[in-house]
């Protein structure tokens, strides 16, 4: 199923010298017909996860969204400090620059400020992360995410909407989807987390592991758990905290990034200028805010291939996709 392994530090552990870097996953065309086999049972519960998903959006009152590819705006992932890319991907289209989608948290705040009060979108996300990010087998450097908004949301219904729609998931696939976790080595379902789930404060993280909270965490919970208060991006709402949450889960790390979003102008361009991200590339979001046309929301991202990497124990998140994008290297398809 892998390509090869080396010598590395398993995500969170303080011992490097003892791990064992993820094995890179072989392109399909390469699989033998036990990986085959791992691969069909992979896409299968993908397929479950996607429908789940979807359906339980529709059934919440959301409407799904097409993704958009190109775009002039596209999310800055700055000053995130877990933000790792290369490069940014720009081409010139009818004499003008765009970029490729990096997350559409720009085209998602305004088509629910204007036209969807609640809203879904499978998008993709390129992101050319350092080719040193491969070892961490979290990373690709193409992704998608389940994305969505609702306006008038606060944190609070963000975080009980993901965490009943997991359950449902979970149990969904410990019934309907046993047969292929079977092949995958969990004969017996998965474990069905309890909610709430507990919630960390950044601050008190750090206090506790120091700046290196995101690999220790994981490898100390049992079950997923939120992270608050987290310095990030322009459109985060920022009071007296950051009113922002990721989910994390145990053993793998970060699955979901989402926040309360900032929706007046004033505050907006001072927090673009205060991290030097440049206003021009974000005429319209200003725009619209100084007319009062943005309006209040909170939504999230869900990494898809992350949370199906989670839930059958992948060691490289390129296991899950058909075709690998595994940063630092470029497969045929």
């Amino acid at each position: 199923m892998f390509l090869r392994t080396a010598r590395y530090p398993k995500r969170g552990n303080v011992k490097p010298e003892t791990e064992v870097l993820p094995a890179l996953p072989l392109a399909l065309e390469a699989l033998d017909p036990a990986g085959l086999g791992r691969k069909r049972a992979i896409g299968r519960l993908m397929t479950r996860t996607a429908r789940f998903l979807t359906d339980a959006f529709l059934r919440e009152g959301f409407e799904w969204l097409l993704p958009v590819v190109f775009s002039r705006s596209t999310d800055p992932l700055w000053p995130d400090p877990g933000a790792s890319i290369e490069k940014r991907l720009e081409v010139e289209l009818y004499g003008e620059t765009v970029r490729t989608t990096l997350s559409m948290i720009v085209h998602k705040l305004v088509a629910c400020s204007l036209l969807h009060p609640r809203l879904f979108v499978l998008s993709p996300n390129v992101r050319v992360e350092r080719r040193e990010r491969q070892a961490t087998g979290w990373h690709a450097y193409e992704f998608t995410q389940f994305d969505f908004e609702m306006r008038d949301a606060v944190s609070h219904d963000v975080m009980r909407l993901v965490e009943r729609t997991l359950v449902g998931l979970l149990e969904e696939l410990s019934q309907w989807g046993r047969d292929d976790l079977a092949v995958l080595g969990r004969p017996g379902g998965l474990a069905v987390p309890g909610t709430p789930f507990r919630v960390y404060d950044r601050e008190d993280l750090v206090a506790r592991y120091g700046t290196s909270w995101e690999l220790r965490l994981p490898q100390e919970i049992v079950a997923p758990v939120w992270v608050t208060n987290i310095p990030r991006e322009f459109y985060d709402f920022e009071g007296d905290q950051w009113d922002n949450y990721d989910l994390f889960l145990p053993s793998y790390g970060e699955v979901l990034s989402g926040a309360r979003r900032e929706w007046e102008y004033a505050k907006l361009l001072a927090k673009m200028a205060r991290d030097s991200v440049p206003s021009e590339n974000y005429g319209l979001l200003l725009r619209l805010s100084r007319e009062g046309r943005l309006q209040p929301s909170a939504g999230a991202g869900i990494g898809l291939e992350r949370l199906i990497a989670w839930i059958v124990g992948a060691r490289h998140v390129g296991e899950v996709q058909p075709f690998p994008k595994v940063p630092g290297r470029v497969y045929d398809l």
